[in-house]
């Protein structure tokens, strides 16, 4: 009977799921075998409809227990793990009901991450957290490219301060992100065309084109410049994602923003968060599992550069 036992290193999908992916939970910045951080954001203060995604980074670091008994990713040809080092960093820690507390935190601790050269995945939380998370990233950095999926823009001239609408207008403002180097992919909902300083793929567009077209486009905005890669879960279907605070229908599929991502990984990404995730509305974990998905390939992304 000895000779069937399980290992102890064997990956569960229901035991012991205290970390995405299983990584080790550490805030070791110093060790050089550590490519990569995941953290997490438990926020949504910022949220203006349906709350929850305070909650999203502890459902997506579960869902992801479901991806960790593949030794390689399908399609990629190369096995994570033996090419990229990764720590789980756990949740950032900021005083409860504070906006402005978490801005301060998350902004330090995505400078600390940034500037021992690790790459950082953010696990969100509402999407107001990209902001400090740019401030971040930009503090290591300079100014960034965005590449945004979403069914908004999220450049509504709000009043209030603390919104997850108004981040990619706040953003070009502080001098975080040129808009003439970004692009939004999956828009659905209303802006100002005229106006509007990012180039816009629309659902439409990015449902209906090739994933080739979409990607040479991506490429073409972006360039060389180094880029940040924030991804609203809200930017696929409520089919595919119904675990969402505002689901607008008329929305990519999972399988082709993974294909887009896939294609546009040699890109120079600095940081990737995904957000919008919020378990009180999800149904079998199915967008806890597209976060935890998105997450993992662009650690695949990542990990790709280096071959």
């Amino acid at each position: 009977m000895a000779d069937d036992k399980v290992p102890l290193d064997d990956p569960s999908l229901y035991a012991n799921n205290f970390s995405f992916m299983g990584l080790p939970l550490s805030r070791d910045l110093d060790d050089p075998d550590v490519d990569a951080v995941v953290m997490g954001v438990p926020y949504d203060l910022g949220t203006s409809g349906r709350s929850g995604t305070r909650m999203g980074p502890s459902a997506i670091r579960r869902a992801s227990a479901n991806l960790r008994w593949e030794e390689r990713r399908w399609p990629w040809d190369f096995i994570l793990s033996e090419e990229l080092g990764g720590i789980d960093y756990g949740d950032v820690d900021f005083l409860f009901g504070d906006s402005e507390d978490m801005l301060e935190r998350v902004e330090q601790v995505a400078a600390e991450i940034t500037a021992a050269d690790k790459t950082l995945v953010t696990l969100g939380g509402d999407h107001f957290i990209t902001l400090p998370l740019l401030r971040g990233h930009a503090q290591t950095h300079g100014e960034l490219a965005l590449i945004h999926f979403d069914a908004h823009t999220d450049t509504y001239d709000e009043d209030a301060r603390y919104n997850h609408g108004s981040m990619f207008l706040r953003a070009p403002e502080e001098g975080l992100v040129d808009p003439a180097r970004s692009i939004q992919v999956g828009i659905r909902t209303d802006y100002d065309v005229v106006e509007h300083p990012y180039e816009v793929l629309d659902a439409l567009e990015a449902s209906e084109e090739t994933v080739d077209v979409i990607v040479d486009t991506i490429r073409r905005r972006v360039g060389d410049e180094p880029a940040y890669l924030t991804f609203d879960i809200d930017c696929l279907d409520p089919a595919f994602a119904p675990g969402t605070g505002t689901p607008v229908v008329g929305g990519l599929s999972t399988a082709r923003a993974l294909a887009i991502l896939q294609g546009i990984a040699d890109l120079n990404i600095v940081g990737f968060d995904v957000v919008e995730v919020a378990p009180p509305y999800d149904h079998a974990d199915i967008t806890a599992l597209a976060g935890a998905s998105l997450a993992l390939q662009f650690l695949y992304m990542r990990a790709s550069r280096g071959l």
